[in-house]
């Protein structure tokens, strides 16, 4: 096991279309020990072949059953001792929202949680999710494992997160439910990773909107995290966003963890 892992989570968009728009030669330059994927948008026989055989990673992939949409993927340089997909509750697993992977006492989730905005059922879809999930991830920490997840939580936590609060304060990804979610995944006594190390660094963002220059603007939002549990978070020695890589609508987000 390394000492150190470099473990990066990135919401692609379409995994075909990442593909076009140079993800090879960043992964080259960049080589993260772990990249977890979401929004692949792919079943297994319309992911590139070229994703499957990646020279040093081993690699995993959970499409979602409806064809073209959302998906998680894995690559790992570290081999993990297991790997599973979803967690145990079939309506949200039928979506291949989630994939993880078990280092020694760890367990990493690499997670595409739902987004609530086009309507009601949604929303309360995305809600039930949240809820199943902190009840899933609290069990496997009972039976003695430490946790960290990441992905596309699709929630800004607080008025620091997004570039307008104020505007958007009844749209889903920054309802109050929404964000009392995050407070008690806090409350368990997981770490915003990010937070901990820039507790008040603004206009920081991970998600823009496709539209009128948002990015260009830096009008965005930070719906992307690394949570760790109270016992990882002290090997957490780095949190970063890396706002600079082009490629999808959101920015890879990241954490150095020491094991």
């Amino acid at each position: 096991m390394a000492k150190k892992l470099d473990i990066l989570s990135w919401n692609v968009n379409g995994i075909r279309a990442i593909e076009r728009k140079g993800f090879f030669d960043w992964l080259d330059e960049r080589k993260p020990d772990v990249l977890g994927l979401q929004e692949i948008k792919a079943d297994h026989d319309k992911i590139p072949e070229r994703f499957k055989a990646i020279d040093g990673y081993f690699a995993f992939f959970n499409p979602a059953q409806r064809p073209g949409y959302s998906g998680t993927a894995l690559f790992t340089r570290v081999k993990p001792d297991k790997v599973g997909a979803g967690f145990g509750v079939d309506k949200f697993d039928v979506e291949g929202r989630v994939i993880w992977a078990d280092f020694d006492d760890t367990r990493l989730y690499n997670v595409y949680f739902p987004n609530g905005k086009s309507r009601q059922e949604r929303l309360d879809y995305k809600m039930e999710f949240y809820d199943a999930f902190l009840v899933h991830i609290r069990k496997v920490q009972k039976q003695g494992r430490k946790v960290v997840f990441c992905g596309d939580v699709n929630t800004a936590h607080k008025p620091i997160d997004l570039a307008r609060p104020k505007e958007n304060e009844k749209i889903s990804g920054f309802l109050p439910m929404e964000r009392e979610w995050i407070d008690e995944v806090i409350e368990k006594g997981f770490t915003d990773t990010f937070r901990a190390f820039h507790p008040d660094k603004a206009d920081e963002y991970s998600w823009w909107a496709q539209r009128s220059r948002a990015r260009e603007r830096n009008v965005g939002w930070r719906i992307d995290y690394f949570f760790t549990d109270e016992r990882l978070t002290p090997n957490v020695k780095k949190a970063f966003i890396e706002q600079e890589t082009q490629g999808s609508d959101h920015a890879p987000v990241g954490i150095t963890l020491a094991l």
